[in-house]
């Protein structure tokens, strides 16, 4: 992790880094930062990049970065307020596995069917409030045309399986939402209009308790090698099934806590056999893919959501011809930054948000607000994605058109 202290005020500790693995030096994607004991985090992005605003009154906490399969780094924040650059590097955790032998018989269908049963016992019980950082980009014939970014609370009673699976059960209220000038290009009609985050809420499996009944769905699982996540020892279960009615393909890896079997993340992927969606003119639409990441971080004795990401990708036909006209994708992502137990507020029903699109509901651009909250850094990696929205003039212009 390449990591500096700067924009040191007596509000924030803005700390700007990049994890990289200590072998091999590649950067650590979504890795969690956190402050010891306390709910408050990030996570880095596509290159091991962050930006962590860090509240003034932790500067003499630990701050701890935390990912699958390395050993964690704490180090004091204050240390660093008068370091320009401090170099760290994340270690694998695989010198510790050696040590560890194993022996029981456990399926990976075994440890599947125990973390999904532990669901009640691990995740939230209680009432809940999140802050969150969204942000949604969409991509038509291989280039991105719209930004839309929102900071939003999400209130919650418990993890119990809801009744319907299908409805969020969740309250939103928008904070703030900025978005570029692309939301009003003509591509847009390609795309769902619906709200698109709560579509990405709807999507967090665990929550919503959408696994396949079938034993087929379980039996499909095998075991994967162990690894280690927050000291703890946690097993990989991987499944690589067909969807029924030749619907598809669907793969999982479920990694899960040995000791509680609490599910840490889930990595899914799923691809679709050319069902047609929707109409629209002389064209209809196919879905391609979903390709989807569930992230937990452990917060007084139970797990909350951290980070959930998607991409799905649907191509556009000829409706006579089946001839490709374009492809479309939309990426999304969810950041959780903060978490607050049994708290004194709640998000009442006038408060939460609308369920048609974000883009209808925003408000005028707050820079100062963006300027000090959490959010997932961009990156040199992400420098088409800038360039191709700022045809239209800078992305500061387009959030305050």
């Amino acid at each position: 992790m390449v990591i500096s202290l700067g924009a040191y005020s007596q509000k924030t500790i803005t700390i700007s880094g990049r994890l990289i693995d200590a072998d091999t030096e590649e950067p650590i994607i979504f890795a969690s930062i956190g402050i010891d004991g306390k709910s408050v985090g990030t996570v880095s992005n596509t290159e091991g990049k962050f930006d962590f605003h860090i509240p003034y009154i932790y500067k003499d906490h630990m701050m701890v970065i935390r990912m699958l399969g390395y050993s964690n780094i704490q180090t004091k924040i204050s240390n660093y307020a008068n370091s320009d650059t401090v170099t760290f590097r994340m270690n694998k955790a695989s010198k510790v596995l050696e040590e560890i032998v194993i022996r029981d018989s456990l399926t990976g269908g075994d440890i599947v069917s125990a973390a999904i049963s532990k669901i009640d016992k691990n995740f939230p019980d209680e009432p809940f409030l999140m802050d969150g950082f969204y942000r949604d980009l969409k991509k038509v014939g291989g280039k991105y045309f719209s930004l839309l970014e929102a900071a939003v609370k999400i209130y919650d009673e418990d993890y119990k399986a809801p009744n319907n699976k299908n409805r969020l059960h969740e309250r939103v209220a928008l904070m703030e939402v900025r978005k570029s000038l692309g939301y009003s290009n003509k591509f847009t009609r390609y795309f769902e209009q619906y709200n698109l985050l709560e579509d990405l809420l709807l999507h967090n499996n665990i929550r919503y308790r959408q696994f396949p009944e079938q034993e087929v769905f379980y039996n499909s699982f095998k075991r994967g090698k162990t690894t280690m996540y927050n000291g703890k020892q946690v097993h990989v279960a991987i499944g690589n099934f067909l969807v029924p009615d030749n619907a598809g393909t669907m793969f999982i890896k479920l990694f899960v806590e040995v000791e509680s079997y609490s599910i840490v993340r889930m990595e899914y992927e799923r691809r679709f056999n050319n069902e047609v969606l929707r109409k629209k003119g002389d064209l209809v639409s196919k879905y391609v893919s979903d390709v989807k990441t569930i992230d937990f971080k452990e917060y007084l004795g139970k797990m909350y959501l951290n980070l959930i990401t998607l991409r799905s990708r649907i191509n556009w036909h000829d409706e006579e011809t089946d001839q490709l006209k374009f492809e479309t994708e939309l990426q999304q992502e969810l950041l959780i930054n903060n978490i607050e137990t049994n708290p004194d507020e709640r998000i009442g029903r006038t408060e939460r948000m609308r369920r048609y699109g974000l883009q209808y509901q925003d408000e005028s651009y707050n820079k100062e607000f963006w300027e000090n909250y959490n959010v997932i850094k961009d990156t040199p990696l992400d420098e088409e994605i800038v360039s191709d929205l700022e045809e239209l003039g800078t992305l500061e212009e387009q959030f305050e058109y």
